[in-house]
């Protein structure tokens, strides 16, 4: 898989935010250009503006037209709202204004994130997604002030899944609108690819994404950074020697052979620097297993694999930009099915660290696969260890879309992934890990835990973190169940309805901050 002139007239027209889309199949035009220019509200002045320094330079080359237009054709544009002229340019027949809102905005603390890289991400997004239903297939771009949120706008908003569909969106290339910042540019279009294919990997069938063409996938990625990376797919016959009994006992439902994916990217100068360690669930279809799951949004659960999605997406990113920094990525994949061999309610197995688990629930699946991973992981003697995982539909009660939820048993990694998520927007929200939860895990009738809360439902996204803390003894570890984020509908404005791959970015900044931290 691989990721992803209108005449001119004498007349300017104006075009609102209601665009009208037309099919490729319909299109005779083959060269269409087209630019986003960000414009601002003006402090304590109603219906005033000022435009961004890109849109001042190209107004100044129209004679001031792009200004007189924005004056008489409605009111000053609100933050993520856009406007379309045309012919107002030789080289760029459509033009999208966008709003950015005011120029003050910055990084808030009720919302927990920087209002003014919001903006751009979604202003961008909205002007180049109305370009692109114009048949548009080269969009130059605003930089904003922040280009690199501006690039993230662009590719993330421009992101779509139709490799099997015969009626395909217009495909549209993207570059920075001038030459200022374009370093900042081509890093923020590095994180949203990296975040588009997590995207990608998530959205696809599950008879398209197995655990084997997942891995191929990630190696096929992978290949041009083969100086810095180096990948160990691990069969069936290796995960049965580390005796990581309960992947195993997940796994052996399905036709499907499981796959330990291993990737090390080793990116500091300082080999011996020890590693950051990322660990996703890769379950790339959950059934339940004999716990069957409900027939209805069942379809959604070829997302399971959505931690090991971002994680590999992360690396991919962190080694498309270098980033100064070991990190080993850990995915655990195979497929939670429904057969003769599958493990039963009420089973017991025995993980790599020699603790059992009476298998109560087989739809919790996945903190079994990721037990087995987190106590393999602490052989790397790592700086620390985050897992990502659509564990608990409890967290998407708890949180909804709106973070990521995250218990960690160290506050300083907390801070880095707090602060990470401020910068990219895809926020994190600390949840808690008391001894209250561990109780309900450890009172098990045949072993030494179950895979559920005695309590059942109640506290279900805080049980299934304090059962992963039983196969762990890192003093820095952090688990993320992203289940809320897992997929969007229009929450996030610059995210198309979808898989959302969230939270890579995230991911990839907190790796960032980690290799700068020394």
């Amino acid at each position: 898989m691989t990721m992803l002139l209108v005449r001119r007239t004498a007349v300017s027209a104006v075009r609102f935010n209601s665009c009208r889309s037309f099919s490729t199949s319909r299109s005779h035009r083959t060269d269409r250009k087209g630019l986003v220019l960000g414009v601002f509200e003006k402090e304590g002045e109603e219906g005033g503006f000022h435009l961004s320094e890109a849109a001042t330079g190209f107004d100044h080359t129209v004679s001031g037209k792009l200004s007189e237009l924005l004056k008489i054709s409605g009111p000053t544009l609100k933050k993520g709202k856009s406007r379309v002229f045309y012919g107002i340019h030789e080289d760029f027949p459509c033009v999208a204004v966008v709003g950015l809102d005011k120029t003050n905005a910055g990084v808030c603390g009720a919302e927990n994130w920087d209002s003014s890289k919001e903006n751009i991400r979604q202003a961008v997004s909205v002007g180049c997604r109305l370009l692109q239903d114009l048949e548009v297939n080269h969009v130059e771009v605003d930089g904003c002030s922040d280009a690199q949120a501006a690039a993230e706008g662009a590719i993330l908003g421009l992101f779509q899944y139709d490799q099997l569909k015969s009626k395909k969106k217009t495909k549209v290339t993207t570059q920075l609108y001038g030459s200022a910042n374009r370093s900042s540019w081509e890093k923020g279009v590095l994180y949203a690819e990296g975040q588009n294919l997590a995207r990608l990997l998530m959205e696809a069938p599950a008879n398209h994404i197995t655990p084997t063409t997942f891995a191929n996938t990630i190696e096929e990625k992978l290949a041009q950074h083969a100086d810095r990376v180096t990948i160990q797919r691990r069969s069936q016959a290796w995960i049965e020697e580390q005796q990581m009994g309960a992947f195993l006992s997940v796994s052996k439902g399905s036709e499907e052979p499981p796959v330990f994916l291993e990737l090390h990217y080793n990116g500091s100068p300082d080999r011996t620097q020890a590693p950051l360690l990322l660990v996703g669930k890769g379950i790339t279809f959950d059934s339940g297993g004999i716990s069957l799951k409900p027939s209805a949004s069942m379809d959604a659960m070829r997302a399971d694999m959505g931690g090991a999605a971002t994680v590999c997406g992360s690396i991919v990113t962190a080694a498309a930009l270098k980033l100064p920094v070991n990190i080993i990525g850990l995915a655990p994949l195979c497929e939670n099915m429904p057969s003769g061999k599958a493990t039963k309610p009420g089973d017991v197995v025995t993980a790599k660290n020699g603790k059992t688990i009476q298998v109560d629930n087989t739809d919790a699946e996945g903190r079994l696969i990721l037990a087995d991973a987190l106590c393999y992981s602490h052989t790397f003697n790592p700086r620390a260890i985050v897992n990502v995982a659509t564990l608990t539909g409890a967290m998407d009660v708890a949180l909804g879309s709106a973070a990521t939820g995250v218990f960690t048993n160290s506050d300083w990694l907390w801070e880095q992934l707090h602060k990470a998520s401020v910068v990219t927007g895809d926020r994190v929200w600390r949840m808690p890990l008391f001894q209250h939860y561990t109780r309900q895990v450890a009172d098990s009738q045949l072993a030494d835990l179950n895979n559920i809360g005695k309590y059942s439902r109640s506290g279900g996204a805080c049980t299934a973190a304090a059962f992963l803390r039983e196969f762990v003894t890192s003093p820095h570890w952090a688990h993320l169940d992203i289940a809320g984020v897992m997929s969007n509908k229009d929450e996030v404005p610059y995210l198309s309805k979808g898989m959302s791959g969230r939270p890579t970015r995230t991911l990839v900044e907190f790796a960032a901050g980690m290799a700068h931290h020394g």
